[in-house]
């Protein structure tokens, strides 16, 4: 069975399914295997996701690809201040 990969706004309706089958008197064990994930996967999106709503994911996960995009502009930079400054002190 090959892996499937949920999007953020299907974990977070997964998560908001569990909390309405617990709710119903159904046990946390029983709510994660109706949704058809184990209850490592349960317990990791939860605490990822736990109270965020679908437009707040949307949200986080566009903030995390410009940090990546920040974070390598960042280090391309600094390589290249410190190639110039060793090329402007002569050490070639």
């Amino acid at each position: 069975m090959g892996k499937k990969r949920h999007t953020a706004e299907e974990i977070v309706s997964n998560l908001r399914q569990v909390d309405v089958l617990t709710a119903q008197g159904r046990t946390v064990a029983e709510a994660i295997r109706q949704i058809g994930v184990t209850e490592v996967t349960y317990y990791r999106w939860r605490n990822e996701y736990g109270g965020l709503k679908s437009d707040q994911v949307k949200r986080m996960k566009d903030l995390e690809l410009e940090n990546a995009r920040l974070r390598r502009a960042v280090s391309d930079l600094t390589l290249e201040k410190l190639i110039l400054k060793e090329a402007a002190s002569g050490n070639w």
